[in-house]
């Protein structure tokens, strides 16, 4: 369960290797006849137009091989041509509300909705689970649903805040998080001294403080338990971490927005909310406290 109160403690690092392996494409052998075209063309431009054009013409072979590469490994599905009848589907829905579409074409206004924070998993769509329609949430989506705090730097998530809060004045902020997290798993598995120049160690290690609250609270779980109270524990931080972006306090502290925290749970289809209230000061400062409300759960 999230926390009744919440602390703004210091970060860390540290994470263990990644390595990602791609398949290799063998390419046909080409014809020495085709090099000895190219350097004649070279000596003699009557011959260049044929050069090119059986350059060209061995490009377009190269692709169709690829391409047949690809088919034959997929046993001849074409995933494209799924996604081909869905988009047709969904033109379908567009023609028959497209009042209302050709509206959103022009500006997007999700003002008194929502800007959603959620985890780049592909089983945790927060339109599919909240049903979200197009127009309703300005949506970021990352490895692990974090925030990093204001002093981290740019980043493609706080430059969505800047654009979501300063821009488009949404009055919510919901950063969910979810079940069987590969990225909070990673998160939980870090070694200290271990120094690896991981993108995705660089990354997960902006939720080292959860990390470091779960092992103190939950050390005699097993390592899947503390796993799910990190993935809960991580999104309270992601909350105070927003509170360290001085144009979010300013309008927290008014009133004027509202910052919330979410658990969807795929296992059982279950999801938890709850909201951050935050007093006083600016948190920067170690002024202000913070606590949970209006805790909900659906099932």
């Amino acid at each position: 369960m999230a926390p009744d109160s919440l602390s703004n403690s210091a970060m860390g690092t540290a994470s263990p290797n990644f390595k990602i392996f791609g398949s290799q494409i063998k390419f046909p052998k080409i014809d020495d006849t085709h090099f000895r075209l190219l350097g004649s063309a070279k000596r003699n431009p009557a011959l260049r137009v044929k050069a090119s054009r059986e350059s060209l013409g061995l490009n377009q072979e190269l692709m169709n091989n690829k391409l047949e590469s690809v088919a034959e490994h997929n046993n001849g599905f074409d995933p494209f041509d799924e996604m081909k009848h869905r988009f047709l589907s969904f033109k379908n829905i567009y023609l028959e509300n497209s009042e209302h579409f050709q509206s959103l074409a022009k500006v997007q206004a999700p003002k008194k909705q929502f800007m959603v924070i959620a985890c780049a998993d592909s089983r945790v769509c927060p339109s599919n689970i909240l049903g979200f329609q197009p127009g309703e949430a300005f949506t970021v989506r990352n490895v692990a649903n974090l925030v990093p705090p204001f002093e981290s730097g740019p980043s493609e998530t706080n430059a969505a805040l800047e654009f979501a809060v300063n821009s488009l004045e949404v009055e919510n902020i919901l950063i969910i998080g979810h079940s069987c997290c590969g990225g909070i798993r990673a998160l939980m598995s870090m070694q200290d001294e271990v120094d690896s120049s991981s993108f995705i160690r660089s990354w997960v290690i902006v939720g080292k403080n959860a990390r470091l609250i779960t092992k103190a609270a939950a050390a005699n779980l097993s390592f899947d338990k503390q796993c799910r109270h990190c993935e809960k524990e991580s999104v309270n931080l992601s909350l105070l971490n927003l509170l360290t972006y001085p144009w979010i306090e300013e309008r927290v502290r008014k009133g004027m927005l509202s910052v919330h925290g979410g658990y969807y749970d795929f296992v059982d289809c279950t999801f938890e909310k709850w909201t951050l209230e935050y007093h006083g000061s600016s948190v920067d400062d170690r002024g202000g406290s913070c606590s949970v409300k209006d805790r909900l759960f659906w099932c």
